[in-house]
């Protein structure tokens, strides 16, 4: 009975924090560079122009594991307007989506000059993504729904958008999204999937330090779902160490569920909170950037004892000739 209820929570723990993600689920790689991933008033905000790969995997031991990558451009196309694109291939299992993220964002300086960062910036993300749902192997154990065709790959597609402001002054920078803005409902699952994923997004940190020795830069990230009401939170801090090569940082991210999910153990209740421990270190080598970041699940009921591993390679173009006078790695 233990194994139910055991295997019974971790589909609903994992279910919720995974498969319901509607377009590029949040994880940690906007700490490698790349806000822009998940803030689209970041379109064109920074000094260059950046293109960032990144390529995350779950689980090794596991077969059909989450897999996720991304690719996203962007930069400026005006004094105050900044374009950017976005790429993704989502795969979990027999569901996969993939699609294409337009952005546009709006900045707004209120700098005495060139080099004096006080920018206000606004930005919306268009999007259109395709699910999908294979079915062909479903009865290949022999045992099977018969409602459930088993025969074909079932797919649908929807539009997607995104709404944000950020606000960066000199080592501060804060940055809120509505995501997901319209409600949707895909056809593949409908007794079982919400129509409304909307989701909040807050992001705040500041950057403190000597630039001749280490810059420190803590932050943190809150999340809401509309419908579920899910909540979580990032607490983060970074280091960043000039050399003579170039830029060596790395950092620490932790993730926790304000809501907990209940389970049987031995007969009696326990709670367990999502709970996510992610170190990350970085090189930046004159206009290139590689990142490798690793998380770890930790709590009682899980599915495996490994990690989840990601790859980020990024490039840096058409930077502009002054950088901004303040400590502020993600603008400059």
């Amino acid at each position: 009975m233990f194994v139910k209820f055991k295997f019974l929570f971790v589909f609903v723990f994992f279910a919720t924090y995974t498969f319901a993600q509607e377009g590029v689920a949040v994880y940690s790689d906007y700490l490698s560079d790349n806000y822009y991933l998940i803030h689209p008033s970041m379109a064109g905000a920074a000094n260059c122009a950046k293109v960032r790969l990144t390529s995350r995997k779950q689980w090794f031991g596991q077969d059909d594991a989450p897999q996720l990558s991304t690719l996203s451009f962007n930069g400026r196309v005006s004094e105050k307007a900044g374009a950017g694109i976005i790429l993704f291939n989502d795969v979990n299992g027999y569901h996969s989506q993939k699609g294409v993220k337009l952005s546009y964002a709006y900045h707004l300086m209120f700098s005495r000059d060139e080099v004096d960062l006080n920018q206000l910036s606004f930005g919306l993300s268009a999007g259109l993504i395709q699910s999908q749902l294979d079915e062909t192997q479903f009865r290949q154990s022999g045992n099977f729904d018969p409602l459930v065709n088993g025969t074909i790959v079932q797919k649908d597609s929807y539009p997607n958008f995104d709404v944000g402001v950020s606000y960066n002054y000199l080592d501060f920078y804060a940055h809120a999204t509505i995501k997901n803005l319209m409600e949707t409902r895909r056809d593949i699952y409908t007794e079982f999937e919400s129509d409304n994923l909307r989701k909040y997004l807050l992001s705040v940190g500041y950057i403190f330090g000597n630039e001749d020795g280490i810059l420190w830069e803590p932050s943190v990230l809150l999340q809401s779902v509309s419908r579920t009401q899910e909540r979580t939170f990032d607490l983060n801090i970074k280091a960043y160490k000039a050399m003579d090569f170039g830029t060596l940082w790395g950092g620490l991210s932790y993730r926790r569920s304000i809501d907990g999910a209940e389970y049987s153990n031995a007969g009696a209740i326990s709670t367990q909170h999502l709970q996510y421990i992610t170190p990350i270190v970085g090189l930046n080598y004159n206009n290139f950037m590689f990142a490798y970041t690793y998380s770890h699940l930790s709590g009682a009921v899980k599915f495996d004892n490994g990690g989840y591993h990601q790859i980020t390679l990024g490039l840096n173009l058409f930077c502009k000739r002054a950088k901004y006078e303040c400590k502020c790695p993600a603008i400059n």
